[in-house]
């Protein structure tokens, strides 16, 4: 049931301690995109998204103070701590939960490499959120995926139905005691979720998806800085 008497604003968890294997180890938030490092686009969405709060970085631990310097250079005020991440995603998440406002009812969490985002997209997962108590950013999957025998792993065994299927993104944001009850659930158990949206999933709850498109990618590889540059052009284009 959505809480429809909370106080619509959220903090938002921005996690920025990926290990950028598939970058060649260079950390893939900070790498350069039009002059200007991929994590500070991702900032300054959710700096003038409204709704928004606060911020909270959760970063690799040499790396907090340049997110430090970010706040003073690109004049991010919703910062509201950078803090050391854990060993793991989900431990990052549960860190920068813990972290966030007593009066805050709603909680994103957010892939610092997911750089593309916008303000408004944010503002249509929240709505969704404030709804139904728990929204996540995706898009529908275009392509055909096939189940591949686990012992050749080259023999096709067959397809699930794609019009099911949803590639997952961030934000994922949701009713902020809701999330914490699903966290501390998993952190008992020994729960290894693949998204937030999996938290959830594990104490009996769905999530609302919410068509971002396509654009909201994430930087994952150094191709993907290629596209990236190549959206933000376009989006220069048609302002």
């Amino acid at each position: 049931m959505a809480h429809l008497f909370a106080k619509k604003r959220f903090s938002a968890v921005i996690l920025a301690g990926g290990s950028s294997s598939r970058m060649g180890g260079v950390s893939k938030q900070h790498q350069r995109l039009l002059g200007t490092p991929v994590a500070i686009y991702t900032l300054r969405a959710f700096e003038s998204c409204s709704e928004c709060e606060e911020i909270i970085v959760v970063s690799k631990a040499d790396e907090c103070p340049l997110f430090e310097e970010y706040r003073s250079e690109y004049g991010l005020k919703k910062l509201k701590t950078v803090l050391p991440g854990g060993k793991t995603r989900q431990e990052s998440a549960f860190i920068g939960m813990k972290a966030i406002g007593e009066k805050i009812s709603y909680i994103a969490i957010h892939d610092a490499a997911r750089c593309l985002i916008t303000p408004q997209q944010i503002g249509k997962v929240f709505t969704a959120a404030t709804r139904t108590d728990a929204a996540t950013a995706a898009c529908p999957a275009t392509d055909t995926v096939k189940f591949v025998s686990s012992a050749m792993k080259t023999e096709t065994e067959g397809q699930p139905d794609r019009s099911k299927l949803w590639n997952m993104q961030t934000p994922q944001i949701f009713y902020a005691d809701l999330y914490r009850a699903a966290a501390y659930t998993a952190a008992e158990k020994g729960f290894a979720a693949t998204d937030d949206c999996s938290l959830l999933e594990n104490v009996g709850f769905g999530c609302t998806v919410v068509d971002c498109g396509r654009e909201n990618i994430k930087i994952t590889t150094p191709i993907d800085l290629v596209l990236a540059e190549a959206i933000l052009k376009a989006r220069q284009k048609g302002e």
